[in-house]
């Protein structure tokens, strides 16, 4: 099989990508993240996570390429990574005691061949009231910095969301059943999914 590779650094789509039981290895991608005007979140991150994905493969020129990229939306505003504590406090404050819309693009990427296959996924989230004071606090352990929306479903965020509908995983960063599926459009597939897993415990 051709190597897989993450064009991500993020530790939440590395413990994502264990899943599905196929060696990899992570790739720092080179991308703008910049919004187009009047670019709608769907259009924003399948764009994204081609050029991130396209980007690596013309860096390293072989392997299928998986890039991906995830905002949330809240009042049809796009709302990335906090630029700061005080951004973040101030999306934090916009987001709590309401329902917003996690977008995941996605896109699989052969550089030798050519082939792209991208799409996203959503996932509606809906988060506690929280206070000054709370928001606070929770700004102050770091977690929100580096996450869109500026909060973490998978760590101390959690127990700011009190329900979602659709997938957990794509709250994460990946929707590792739709990624799946398309993984095996490149047939990417050869042993299987999970096969290394359980060849090993033969």
């Amino acid at each position: 099989m051709k190597e897989l590779i993450l064009a991500s650094q993020s530790p939440r789509r590395r413990d994502l990508m264990k899943l599905l039981g196929h060696t990899y290895r992570c790739v720092s991608p080179h991308a703008d993240e910049t919004i187009l005007p009047g670019e709608a979140p769907s259009a924003h991150v399948v764009r994204l996570a081609e050029l991130k994905a396209r980007d690596t493969g013309v860096r390293i020129g072989s392997g299928i390429i998986i890039g991906s990229d995830t905002v949330v939306v809240l009042d049809g505003d796009i709302l990335g990574k906090p630029a700061s504590p005080d951004d973040a406090r101030s999306m934090l404050g916009r987001i709590q005691g309401r329902t917003h819309t996690v977008f995941t693009g996605f896109a699989v990427h052969d550089p030798e061949s050519g082939a792209m296959s991208s799409g996203f996924e959503t996932t509606e989230v809906t988060m506690r009231t929280m206070d000054d004071d709370l928001i606070r606090r929770y700004v102050e352990t770091g977690e929100p910095l580096d996450k869109a929306g500026a909060y973490g479903i998978q760590g101390y965020g959690a127990a700011l969301v009190t329900s979602i509908s659709g997938c957990y995983f794509n709250v994460m960063g990946l929707p590792l059943a739709r990624l799946m599926d398309t993984l095996r459009a490149f047939t990417y597939d050869e042993y299987g999914f999970f096969g290394l897993i359980t060849e090993s415990r033969r």
